[in-house]
């Protein structure tokens, strides 16, 4: 029977904490939230592998290093409220439920979101909701919000998104162009938002925030 309670602490051990992510409610939550129940049954004994699970259809779990360091980035505290765009089956939502006041993550697929939703019902995620939804529209009903976090990469953000972000809010974003990405942290002040760098990463694009997407609505 494999231990995925000693390869999780193993994960935080050799990919989380030597990329300088040492805040507690981090550790704390990446340590407790098991990951292997957020992948699909075939993706569980790679469920802590360095590097991204791809789950398909062009999605994909980020690997734990780019995660942990964007929400160190973001530095979440308890009062406020989180928009999660495309975390698949839930583990990123369940990671930053342990740190926010609640947390809405966004799927498009009817049959994910549902999956997801009763997999953080089981991780005792009880300040976490799946909305359902176009990625790229977010969740406006249960805005505006304090950050704003996306799942994939992208080559640009929707105004539809930076519009649902509190002023003094922050996004994380994983900007892919060509074979480079950086995941930068924009912070909303007067209705515009200013990007600053944050750390090299990547992840395939996610078709919602492709520029030829945006040319084509």
């Amino acid at each position: 029977m494999t231990d995925f309670a000693t390869r999780r602490r193993t994960m935080v051990d050799t990919q989380v904490r030597p990329s300088d992510v040492t805040k507690f409610p981090i550790i704390d939550a990446m340590l407790t939230v098991q990951r292997e129940n957020f992948v699909p049954d075939s993706h569980r004994e790679a469920a802590y592998a360095e590097g991204i699970i791809d789950l398909g259809g062009g999605r994909c779990l980020l690997e734990p290093r780019t995660l942990a360091k964007m929400l160190d980035a973001l530095n979440i505290s308890n009062d406020e409220v989180v928009l999660d765009i495309a975390p698949a089956l839930g583990y990123s939502t369940a990671v930053a439920a342990r740190m926010a006041q609640l947390v809405v993550a966004v799927e498009e697929d009817e049959a994910l979101a549902a999956e997801a939703q009763t997999l953080l019902m089981e991780a005792e995620a009880d300040n976490a909701i799946v909305h359902v939804g176009p990625l790229e529209q977010g969740a406006t009903e249960h805005g505006p919000y304090d950050v704003i976090m996306i799942q994939g990469g992208v080559e640009q953000v929707p105004d539809a998104l930076i519009e649902q972000l509190k002023d003094r809010g922050r996004i994380a974003c994983l900007f892919v162009e060509g074979k480079l990405g950086t995941v930068r942290i924009g912070h909303k002040s007067g209705g515009q938002v200013t990007w600053r760098y944050a750390f090299n990463a990547n992840a395939p694009v996610l078709k919602a925030f492709c520029t030829e997407c945006a040319f084509s609505l």
